[in-house]
């Protein structure tokens, strides 16, 4: 059981190995997420197959959204550590196929590997956390696991770099098998899953099997619609119609069974389904940005890509910075009105986006992105630690994994939609990416539509549960036990 007061939460502390454990196994979500990249062209010309690198990143991300709520629910019933050893052995797998790849098809085969991994790691992880730590440590805590994205934002990219210049871009799959390795022993070492009481629930392989393939079908329509396909062509519709059909069946099987791999009455709670709402429109935000700022700052400013990357970073440090201090906010305020506070200053960074013209500065662009990830720090973590402390320990993990999913849900629809806004307006240039006159009023509308999603967020953070008077309660309580 977690111990109270901030004296036991930090790398030193008892749970300090652990802790350290849970932000390893973050470093390698964070580091895949933007180390490969900036050798993507470089791994295209050895390997060849450059009609193939989209799926580099599309594959990785299916296997992530799809595997993510699953292993969330496994996590609760087979229990934490096994699924985060597992989720990491599958991260390792995917690394050492991926560095040893002879043909794109092969490294393809090991980003599915990783992807599987990223998919248990992330909420299992977050799981972890929320079981160890009380919500009051946890704002702490929040500090320490934010600060890998920080540094994996500014690294990540660099890395990349050197590798693929310097050396062999296999070692950025290589790298992380010392990480894996490291991480693996010391959860393996330190961490004490208390023993479960009770008969083990069965397992509804139907149910998984279902939504694993829907949200297969979903993801990939969204993913590859308007691009490898037209979003009205046969292929759009025979796996639309799948997804429906697919999603449907996994609906009618989670209510006929007892115990379904994600129990969807979980949503009715007003904490939790508004968690999964936020984190959806989350996704749509955070991939509209990072997909079409670096073409603005590039195809109409006229940037590099090294400055269009500086751009979009500010987001990647404005996020965790304020996911960092969010507890002081949430532990004072209560989780509505620091969430109400994130979406306002996400509609204020929005709003700055229709600023930016042909002539506007690149560091305009950044203010912008360090303000909308500022209120993101505030909204996506306090709003998904609100979820889980609702929720009883055989429930956190579907909770966990379900509001991911809604963000990697959200991701692909932001990506479809605005996708569909900037391809209606512009033209696909030598390189594979928008360009034309029509370009600067296509992201326009782009931003504009972020805009309204922005707005949409600040009334679900409004539709959270009143919890102000629970905040001050749990102020005067931990004030009373501090000595003096």
């Amino acid at each position: 059981m977690p111990t109270t007061g901030h004296a036991s939460v930090g790398l030193r502390s008892e749970r300090g190995p652990i802790l350290l454990s849970l932000m390893l196994a973050t470093a390698l979500v964070a580091l895949d997420s933007t180390i490969i990249a900036t050798a993507s062209a470089t791994i295209a010309r050895e390997l060849g197959g450059f009609d193939q690198l989209p799926w580099l990143f599309s594959t990785y991300l299916l296997a992530q959204a799809v595997s993510t709520p699953v292993f969330g629910r496994l996590a609760d019933v087979l229990g934490r550590k096994r699924l985060m050893l597992a989720g990491v052995a599958l991260f390792f797998a995917g690394s050492v196929l991926a560095g040893a790849a002879p043909t794109m098809g092969v490294l393809i085969a090991g980003r599915v590997l990783q992807g599987l991994g990223a998919g248990a790691v992330m909420p299992v992880s977050m799981t972890i956390a929320a079981d160890i730590y009380t919500l009051e440590e946890r704002a702490k805590t929040q500090g320490y696991l934010a600060s890998v994205w920080a540094i994996s934002a500014v690294v990540g990219p660099t890395l990349g770099g050197v590798f693929s210049q310097f050396t062999s871009w296999r070692w950025i799959f290589w790298v992380n098998i010392p990480l894996c390795a490291l991480a693996a022993w010391m959860l393996a070492r330190r961490y004490r899953e208390a023993p479960r009481e009770g008969e083990r629930e069965p397992i509804d392989y139907l149910g998984a099997a279902l939504l694993a393939g829907g949200s297969t079908m979903l993801l990939l329509g969204l993913l590859e619609g308007g691009t490898r396909w037209g979003w009205g062509s046969l292929p759009s519709v025979v796996i639309f119609s799948a997804a429906v059909l697919l999603l449907a069946a996994f609906a009618v099987q989670a209510r006929r069974t007892r115990h379904p791999i994600v129990d969807l009455a979980i949503l009715r709670r007003r904490v939790v389904g508004v968690s999964t709402a936020v984190s959806l429109l989350v996704g749509v935000v955070v991939l509209g940005l990072s997909t079409y700022v670096p073409i603005y700052a590039q195809g109409v400013l006229g940037t590099g890509p090294l400055v269009a990357g500086f751009a979009l970073a500010a987001m990647t440090v404005g996020w965790p910075l304020s996911a960092s201090n969010a507890g002081r906010f949430y532990l004072r305020i209560g989780f509505r009105y620091t969430a109400v506070i994130g979406t306002s200053l996400v509609v204020v960074g929005t709003a700055l986006t229709l600023l930016l013209a042909s002539g506007s500065s690149v560091f305009a662009v950044a203010a912008a992105c360090f303000v909308i990830g500022a209120g993101m720090g505030l909204t996506a973590v306090p709003t998904l630690i609100a979820a889980q402390s609702q929720a009883s320990f055989t429930e956190r993990g579907a909770v966990t994994g379900t509001n991911m999913f809604a963000r990697s849900l959200g991701s692909a629809v932001g990506v479809a939609v605005c996708g569909a806004i900037v391809n209606a307006r512009t033209t696909v240039g030598p390189d594979g990416t928008p360009a034309g006159p029509g370009l600067m009023s296509a992201i326009h509308l782009v931003f504009v539509l972020l805009v309204g999603v922005a707005a949409v967020l600040v009334v679900l953070a409004a539709l959270m549960p009143a919890d102000l008077q629970e905040a001050r309660e749990r102020r005067a309580a931990t004030a009373d036990a501090t000595p003096a």
